[in-house]
């Protein structure tokens, strides 16, 4: 095939699949802990790191994920506080992120608006070997944390309370998923954008949703859907000359909203069933009630003619 002919797109496709595993699998537990959004928050952190990287002629890759795993910390410490003014410290780290990275990217000596917007939205030519070995790294242990202890992330997901009776680290497994959310960004940013990388991270989690209920199901048709787009996109992007990270996110949301609307007689049988099933118990259970009448007017007419007679 013409497209694997080319090295750039050998090491585009390469990295393409990385993200499309990588992404879905931390969004799961990011969707279950109801921070769909931290993907997002991260990539406005992640800019610092590539500012840096330009500005000190280091690789921004490495510099965005010491960076975003900073920010992630900070961010995962705010809200375990609880603080009433968190949510004004957490758009100040944000929106300070992104500023710091385009101001750096500017004063860097090799820094241009053509390097932002790759970093922003992705882009395929400039994913270089150095980039695949640092994404093929980040990679492993992205997948190496979701995958190896899936049974403990998705308790401290669902109930950090009972988690912690349960003896659980929910303190170091909480900071776990942050680190682990920050590397994901890094190491989709150079084909899906760190704008963009949040909607990988979510929107395959939610299409896998709409038809499993399973979490371990979810966990791997998300991984699937990811996969897929992302080949997808970097092919489309390969031969329409369109932003590879755009094309990715639209495409997973096709396949959301065609699940979506293939689950909807799925999710109508099952919400008839759980009627009938409910109607059936309550049935049961006012039988006996029904019964107990019965049997205390007969027992009292007896009890009636026995004295009468």
């Amino acid at each position: 095939m013409e497209i694997l002919q080319t090295a750039f797109m050998q090491r585009a496709l390469l990295a393409a699949v990385l993200v499309g595993i990588t992404a879905p699998a931390v969004g799961i537990y990011l969707v279950q802990r109801r921070q769909a959004l931290m993907g997002d928050g991260i990539g406005h952190v992640a800019m610092t790191g590539v500012g840096l990287g330009f500005l000190l002629s280091a690789s921004p890759v490495w510099m965005a994920t010491l960076v975003s795993v900073a920010g992630a910390i900070t961010m995962e410490l705010i809200r375990a506080h609880g603080r009433t003014r968190g949510d004004i410290a957490l758009a100040m780290l944000f929106y300070g992120g992104m500023a710091g990275g385009v101001l750096l990217i500017n004063l860097a000596p090799n820094g241009s608006n053509a390097n932002l917007s790759s970093y922003l939205f992705g882009s395929l030519s400039t994913v270089s070997p150095a980039d695949v070995t640092a994404i093929s790294l980040l990679a492993a242990f992205v997948v190496l944390v979701t995958v190896g202890l899936r049974r403990q992330l998705f308790a401290v997901s669902q109930d950090e309370e009972f988690a912690r009776v349960t003896g659980l680290p929910v303190r170091a497994l909480n900071l776990l998923i942050a680190v682990t959310a920050a590397v994901t960004v890094t190491v989709a940013m150079r084909v899906v954008g760190l704008l963009l990388v949040s909607a990988l991270m979510v929107v395959p989690v939610a299409a896998a949703q709409q038809v499993s209920r399973s979490f371990v199901v979810t966990f791997v048709l998300a991984v699937v859907i990811g996969t897929a787009v992302t080949l997808a996109g970097t092919v489309t992007s390969y031969y329409q000359d369109v932003p590879p990270g755009a094309t990715i996110v639209l495409l997973a949301i096709a396949v959301f909203v065609v699940l979506t609307v293939l689950a909807a007689p799925l999710a109508r049988r099952r919400a008839r069933t759980a009627r009938d099933t409910e109607a059936e118990l309550d049935t049961e259970a006012e039988l006996p009630g029904e019964r107990e009448p019965a049997t205390t007017t007969a027992t009292t007419a007896t009890t009636g003619t026995g004295a009468t007679t």
